[in-house]
């Protein structure tokens, strides 16, 4: 799954714009399953498992990843940009970007330029521009039109235990689904992968109004701050103690009793499982659980460092975690 997982988050895809994404997945699961892209581009999936239980189950995780939209061409050849999705300025500055087939850096006033109170704060993304080599207006507008996606450049490094990549939220939660329907699922099971997400969980309400699913597991990246200097509850979750499953976060409320059943599967199966200890974050489970008349509803997540940048840092033994425990919580609701 690791290679799986490296060529999805080397494509370029923030919201309203995973055509590529959605193009990859086919690619993997079109011999496995049914499948339909709807109007909002999420990629609806249905896969004929070896019994029929009655319920419907979707599992889901979502194609695009942050990034950032082309606002204005300045007579400098430099652009003006405002970012698609929730980033961290601090992880911003310096970075190399792609747009299309060009590439640029994300650039803002020397530092010698700055008076003592810019240099005390972080910078705003209003006195960021990104620098592709123009020297002017007209040499930019040759190859950058307004509107266009801007994505972060960043490789697919290993670090020993660990991965680091751009995209990993949530392009893991794809691989993991990737490989669910290859292997064919127990039961007759809804396979979405869905499309902005991170601007706001957009894609979620069409895809599961077309289902309407009696459950859904939505399999996501969360973040850890199990950095140093970073003590109790506020670490929120920790690299390498296993898939995370929360009993709330800013948008959810989740179905305690698939709460419960999430950690009795962990443990009959000797899954690593862990909590989220802040209540924080949100994911498409937010609109999911309160779609038509309801959907009883659990996220599964992949603890990650460093989320909503470039270098998204992951253990390789909680993606193995995640998975085996969306495998066999799949089947276990199934036989509620």
């Amino acid at each position: 799954m690791i290679n799986l997982l490296k060529e999805l988050c080397l494509i370029n895809g923030i919201s309203g714009n995973e055509t590529l994404v959605r193009e990859y997945i086919i690619s993997r699961i079109k011999d496995y399953c049914e499948y339909r892209t709807d109007n909002l581009g999420n990629l609806i999936c249905f896969c004929k498992g070896k019994s029929d239980s009655g319920k419907k189950l979707m599992i889901c995780a979502h194609m695009d990843e942050v990034g950032f939209i082309v606002t204005h061409i300045n007579d400098d050849g430099t652009l003006n940009f405002a970012e698609v999705g929730g980033i961290d300025t601090g992880v911003m500055l310096g970075r190399q970007v792609k747009i299309g087939d060009i590439y640029g850096v994300i650039g803002s006033k020397a530092v010698h330029n700055l008076t003592k109170a810019e240099r005390e704060k972080l910078p705003e993304t209003s006195s960021m521009y990104i620098d592709i080599g123009a020297d002017t207006r007209e040499q930019a507008e040759k190859y950058i039109k307004l509107g266009d996606s801007v994505c972060f450049e960043s490789e697919f490094t290993e670090l020993g235990n660990c991965i680091k990549a751009k995209a990993v939220d949530d392009r893991a939660g794809c691989a993991i689904m990737v490989k669910m329907i290859q292997e064919t699922p127990e039961y007759d099971t809804y396979f979405v992968f869905n499309t902005r997400e991170e601007i706001g969980l957009r894609g979620a309400g069409a895809s599961t109004s077309a289902v309407n699913p009696d459950f859904a597991i939505v399999l996501e990246s969360t973040t850890a701050g199990d950095i140093d200097g970073v003590i109790g509850n506020k670490k929120v979750c920790e690299l390498g103690k296993g898939a995370v499953v929360g009993f709330m976060d800013r948008r959810t409320v989740y179905d305690k009793e698939l709460y419960k059943l999430a950690f009795a599967t962990a443990k009959e199966c000797d899954i690593l499982c862990q909590t989220k200890t802040m209540i924080a974050g949100g994911n498409d489970s937010g609109v999911i659980h309160t779609t038509g008349t309801g959907v009883r509803t659990i996220a599964i997540s992949l603890p990650c460092r460093y989320l909503h940048s470039p270098s998204c840092v992951i253990n390789k033994a909680d993606l193995e975690s995640t998975y085996v425990l969306a495998k066999q919580f799949a089947k276990r609701v199934h036989e509620l």
